[in-house]
């Protein structure tokens, strides 16, 4: 997994044969959003805010889970 520079976000990751983006948070939370386009897994990866892209393109427009 990835890890990127953020201080909300541990880490990043992506399954383009499922569209499943995982997200790790600094508190060990994670999640796994569901039918994430790879274009928007690429953007996140270069998104100079790592937190707010997030809240702005992930948190609210896709079906998650956490996982452990």
């Amino acid at each position: 997994m990835p890890a990127v520079e953020s201080s909300a976000i541990r880490g990043i990751d992506y399954e383009p044969s499922s569209r499943t983006l995982l997200v790790i948070f600094i508190d060990g939370d994670g999640y796994a959003y569901f039918e994430v386009p790879p274009a928007l897994y690429a953007d996140f990866l270069r998104a100079e805010s790592k937190g707010r892209f997030f809240a702005e393109q992930v948190r609210d427009s896709f079906g998650y889970q956490q996982v452990t």
